[in-house]
């Protein structure tokens, strides 16, 4: 009887989780295609093929190659980055509202930032030194959450908030002290952007980042171990303390990756794996990579809507914008549940 039910049911869930995939794929094509087609100058779908292939008019080559395709992959790779990430972190805590911020990576890599623009120095250095200062963060938080030979999550959550509130004053004080012409390029970089990104930027993250993104989707069955519970992981042979340090150094270099990119983008890392579990399901052998598209689709799609109009915003005002309502929606739902 078993061998007759079950096939059916699983063909099912299969066929639907690759209806799924595939139109996350569509969907990631067309907002692609949107993207490298709308600005000051818009492109059809032919002119962007014919540049693309180095064909057509010049300044159309132009356009497409120096100025939207780069600015477009840094949107793919660090919504990538944060989706994934979120989708990490919210496995590792077994909680639906951790993201990649939660570790105090924004709080690292912000302080690094502002202090170099306060005082004028190492200016074009400011992605690599915001990596730093973000992995750096990332391992005294971890030395707080260290109980013996284990991480407690507790311990994680509370020396992530407790950090990034040192660093977050910090932040505010060299703001008050620095010169009026400095403070609105610190406060850009605050609230993300992805305005003026080109190759440079690409070409020194993107190895790095891709394959900091294969490692993370092959952890998948870890999180899955994880999640059944402390006991049954360690019934299961797992070890419970380097499986959380592995899980959160890949989700905290995805997240510092991401931030030395784009500045500190928000909400992206909360949202996406919810909208991922609800497709996909909690198997996160399938959740990750989705997670990955998932997120490159939001954050393009949020960059094209901060492109609209004649001032352009900031991509992490934008996020910020629709993600506060959703995290509010999540915060309501979760009590309704009594969670």
């Amino acid at each position: 009887m078993r061998s007759i039910l079950q096939p059916p049911n699983l063909h099912k869930a299969r066929d639907r989780l690759i209806q799924t995939i595939g139109l996350l794929v569509f969907g990631l094509v067309i907002v692609i295609g949107i993207s490298l087609s709308f600005g000051a100058v818009p492109l059809s779908f032919a002119e962007i093929w014919e540049a693309l292939l180095r064909q057509g008019e010049q300044i159309n080559q132009t356009i497409i190659w120096d100025l939207r395709l780069p600015r477009t992959l840094a949107a793919l790779l660090v919504g990538a980055a944060l989706g994934m990430a979120g989708t990490l972190l919210q496995g590792m805590l077994r909680n639906d509202l951790a993201d990649p911020f939660v570790l105090g990576v924004s709080a690292g890599a912000g302080l690094v930032a502002i202090a170099l623009i306060t005082f004028g120095v190492f200016l074009a250095w400011i992605p690599v030194a915001a990596w730093v200062g973000a992995m750096a963060t990332c391992i005294l938080v971890y030395s707080l959450g260290r109980v013996g030979n284990s991480l407690s999550t507790e311990r994680l959550i509370l020396g992530g908030v407790a950090v990034s509130s040192l660093f977050g004053s910090i932040q505010a004080i060299l703001l008050l002290m620095a010169e009026d012409g400095r403070v609105q390029t610190a406060l850009n970089w605050l609230v993300g952007s992805l305005n003026g990104r080109g190759w440079v930027e690409v070409n020194a993250v993107a190895p790095y980042l891709i394959a900091t993104l294969l490692i993370g989707a092959c952890l998948g069955r870890s999180l899955n171990v994880l999640n059944l519970g402390d006991e049954a992981a360690l019934s299961l042979g797992l070890s419970l303390g380097w499986s959380r340090l592995l899980v959160g150094a890949i989700a905290s270099m995805l997240a510092a990756s991401a931030v030395s990119m784009a500045g500190l983008i928000g909400f992206v890392g909360l949202i996406v794996p919810h909208g991922v579990r609800l497709f996909v399901g909690n198997d996160y052998r399938v959740s990750l990579p989705v997670a990955a598209i998932g997120g490159a689709i939001v954050l393009t799609f949020a960059d094209l809507i901060a492109r609209i109009g004649t001032v352009e915003l900031p991509v992490g005002v934008v996020t910020a914008l629709f993600g506060s309502p959703l995290f509010i929606w999540l915060l309501y739902s979760r009590k309704s549940r009594g969670i």
